[in-house]
C-alpha cells in the first residue's frame, strides 16, 4: 500500500534527505528514553518513528487519526513489540497511566483544541513517565515560508515563551531543547565499525530559542536528572561530497536553463518588435482617444447647457402645471356648482313637467268629451239638415204643385 505525500506527512522514500533526517533525528533522540518502557507514539503517521522507538522499548503503540496512515504503518513496520491503532490525539483510546513514555512530534500545531493533547498525554502517562513533544518555531517558520505563505495544515503555531508556558501549566518539570541543522566534521574509523559511540564536541555559545528551527521538550510530573546535548549524524554524512554532487546537478540544470534563456531571449526579441508595433498603434489610439476626449468634453459642456435649459423648462412646465391645476380646481368647483344647480333645476322641471302632464291628461279627457259632444251635435245638425232638405224638397214640391198654384190664384191655401 502506498500513501500520497501531501507536503506535510513524511513518507519514507518520498521526501528530500534533509526533511527525512530532521524527522528521524527526533525519534533517535527519544529512543534513548524508551529503554524497556511502554511507549506511545501520538500521530505516528507512516510508522517509521514508532519502529525506531521499538528498537529499545519493551512495547510501542503508534496511534494516528488517518486510516490510510495506520494501514501503511501496519504493512511496512512489523515487530513483535509494535502495533498501530486508529485514534485521535485529543481523545486517546487508552486507560489512565498506560505508558511510561509518550511522544508527540509535530502534532500539537495541527490541532485547534491543542490543550486537549496535553491533557490526554498527562492522563495516559504512568507515574515517573516522560512526555516528549516538538513543534516548529513560529517566527522561524513564518520567515522560511514568506514566499509560499502560511502552512494550510497548521491550526496553531508557537513561539518559545508560549510553548514553554503551555507545557508548564500541565507538567511541573520540563526540559526544553532546540533542534537545528548544523554543519559537522566527522572522523570515523576506516575499518568497518558500526559502533554508535562517539566523542562529540559542540563549540559556540548556547542555543538561541528565538532563532531555532524546532523546539522539543521532555516533560514529567517528577524531577528529571541530566539534560545533555544530542548530536545525530545521518548515514549520508559526507556533506562536501553531497554538495559537490548537488552543485553538479545545479550546473546541469543551469545549462538547461541557459538554453531556455537563449530561447527566451529570441522570444523576447520578437516580443520587443511586437511591443514596438503595439506601442505605435497604442500611440495612434491614444491620439484618437484624446480627440475623442475633446469631443466628449464639448459634448459634456453641451449636455450641461441642455441640462440647464431642461431645468428651466421643467421649472416653467411645473409653474404651468401648477396654474393649470389651480384653473382646473376652479373649473371643477364651478362644474360642481353647475351640476348642483342643474340637478336642482332638473328636479324643478320634472315637477313642472309632471304637473303639465297631469294637466294635459285632464285636457285630453275634456277634449275627448268635447269631441264626443261635437260629434253628437254634428250628427244632430246633419240630421236637421236632412230634415230641412226634406222639408225644402217637400215645400218645393208643394210650391210646384198645381193645386197650390191654383189656390194662390184663388186666394186659398198658405201664404
Amino acid at each position: 500500500m502506498s500513501v500520497e505525500f501531501t507536503g506535510e506527512r513524511v513518507i519514507p522514500g518520498e521526501v528530500d534527505v534533509d526533511l527525512w533526517n530532521e524527522h528521524v533525528a527526533r525519534y533517535v533522540f527519544a529512543s534513548r528514553l524508551a529503554r524497556r518502557k511502554r511507549a506511545l507514539d501520538i500521530g505516528c503517521g507512516a510508522g517509521y518513528g514508532s519502529a525506531e522507538l521499538a528498537a529499545n522499548a519493551s512495547h510501542v503503540t503508534g496511534v494516528d487519526v488517518s486510516e490510510e496512515a495506520v494501514a501503511y504503518a501496519r504493512e511496512h513496520y512489523q515487530r513483535s513489540n509494535l502495533k498501530f491503532e486508529l485514534g485521535s490525539a485529543t481523545a486517546l483510546p487508552f486507560e489512565d497511566g498506560s505508558f511510561d513514555l509518550v511522544v508527540a512530534y509535530e502534532v500539537i500545531e495541527h490541532l485547534d483544541e491543542w490543550p486537549k493533547l496535553l491533557d490526554e498525554a498527562k492522563r495516559v502517562l504512568a507515574p515517573g513517565g516522560q512526555f516528549v513533544v516538538s513543534t516548529p518555531n513560529k517566527s522561524y517558520y513564518a520567515e522560511s515560508r514568506a514566499a509560499s505563505g502560511p502552512n494550510p495544515y497548521h491550526a496553531h503555531e508557537f513561539e518559545f515563551a508560549e510553548f514553554q508556558q503551555a507545557l508548564a501549566m500541565q507538567f511541573p518539570h520540563t526540559l526544553l531543547f532546540t533542534e537545528n541543522h548544523s554543519d559537522a566534521i566527522v572522523f570515523r574509523p576506516a575499518a568497518n565499525s558500526h559502533s554508535p559511540v562517539a566523542d562529540v564536541r559542540l563549540d559556540g555559545d548556547g542555543a538561541v530559542p528565538e532563532e531555532s528551527h524546532f523546539y522539543i521538550a521532555v516533560c514529567a510530573m517528577e524531577p528529571m536528572t541530566g539534560a545533555p546535548s544530542f548530536l545525530y549524524v545521518p548515514t549520508s554524512a559526507n556533506v562536501l561530497r553531497e554538495r559537490e554532487r548537488h552543485i553538479q546537478r545545479l550546473k546541469e540544470e543551469l545549462a538547461k536553463k541557459d538554453g531556455w534563456l537563449n530561447e527566451s531571449r529570441e522570444s523576447h526579441a520578437g516580443l520587443v518588435k511586437l511591443h514596438s508595433a503595439q506601442t505605435a498603434e497604442l500611440k495612434q489610439r491614444n491620439e484618437w482617444a484624446m480627440r475623442l476626449n475633446e469631443e466628449l468634453r464639448g459634448a459634456g459642456e453641451r449636455i450641461a447647457g441642455l441640462q440647464g435649459e431642461l431645468t428651466e423648462t421643467q421649472t416653467a412646465a411645473k409653474e404651468a402645471v401648477d396654474a393649470y391645476e389651480r384653473e382646473a380646481a376652479r373649473v371643477g368647483a364651478e362644474r360642481d356648482e353647475a351640476i348642483r344647480w342643474g340637478t336642482a333645476k332638473e328636479k324643478e322641471l320634472l315637477q313642472h313637467l309632471e304637473a303639465a302632464r297631469a294637466e294635459l291628461a285632464k285636457c285630453v279627457t275634456l277634449l275627448d268629451k268635447a269631441e264626443a259632444a261635437v260629434v253628437e251635435r254634428t250628427e244632430w245638425a246633419l240630421s236637421l239638415d236632412k230634415q230641412a232638405a226634406a222639408l225644402r224638397e217637400e215645400l218645393e214640391a208643394v210650391k210646384s204643385s198645381r193645386w197650390l198654384r191654383l189656390g194662390r190664384r184663388i186666394g186659398v191655401g198658405p201664404k
